[in-house]
């Protein structure tokens, strides 16, 4: 039987989009809504899932493309616009937290950690989709994409969140689904854990050795032995 976790000194940090939520359908008919206001039919969710860990303004480029279009600047930046104005409408209509997260935030809470977010959705975004889904209380932290003058995959995104969570750099575990996650942890120094089911555009499993992810995961039920082996080695 194995010793229960003292997480009392660990922060774990978590990727928003792809890895604590599902938010595909939800960005997918934003995008959809931006296309409508320049005639476009809609695009499928399965089509975006690789710009999803890009910015919602990626979106909108990926489905003018798929649609053959393309808009000027100011365009561009009227349509982002509208996009934000729905998706804060419309954040939690469709999104889900994956299977396992609310049973796992409250294992982690109880073995002591400090839990935060580190994602490149804007703050107030960020905020109201954890609000919505009731999972705003687990974190001592979220940092937005706005919340300091970097983002990820610059290395002060993430030790800046584990500083505004309480916590301190040597003592955390990154857990992301992307190549921009993994980036960002390995120049911080901090291991990560990756997960299988998000939206990167290569499989986790081929990005793991080159930027020295710790442990993969296909399940949150696989999360805790992953973690013990993580910290173990570090």
């Amino acid at each position: 039987m194995s010793m229960p976790l003292d997480l009392r000194e660990e922060t774990i940090v978590f990727d928003l989009d792809g890895t604590l939520v599902d938010t595909a359908p939800d960005l997918a008919a934003a995008t959809n809504h931006a296309l409508g206001l320049v005639g476009l039919a809609p695009v499928t969710t399965a089509q975006l899932h690789a710009f999803i860990g890009r910015g919602s303004r990626a979106m909108i480029e990926a489905g003018l493309r798929l649609r053959g279009a393309s808009v000027g600047e100011d365009e561009l930046t009227r349509l982002h616009e509208q996009f934000l104005a729905y998706y804060a409408d419309h954040v939690a209509v469709g999104s889900r937290p994956f299977e396992g997260i609310p049973e796992l935030l409250d294992t982690l809470l109880e073995a002591g950690a400090r839990l935060a977010v580190c994602t490149n959705k804007i703050e107030r975004l960020s905020k109201l989709l954890l609000a919505e889904l009731g999972l705003d209380t687990k974190f001592a932290a979220v940092a937005g994409r706005d919340t300091f003058a970097m983002f990820k995959p610059a290395p002060g995104h993430l030790t800046h969140a584990i500083a505004m969570a309480g916590g301190r750099a040597g003592r955390a575990v990154m857990v992301g689904d992307s190549e921009i996650d993994f980036a960002t942890a390995q120049a911080a120094n901090i291991p990560a854990i990756g997960v299988t089911f998000g939206y990167t555009p290569r499989p986790v499993r081929e990005l793991a050795p080159q930027l020295g992810v710790g442990a993969v995961i296909d399940h949150y039920r696989e999360f805790l032995p992953a973690l013990r082996g993580v910290l173990a080695r570090r």
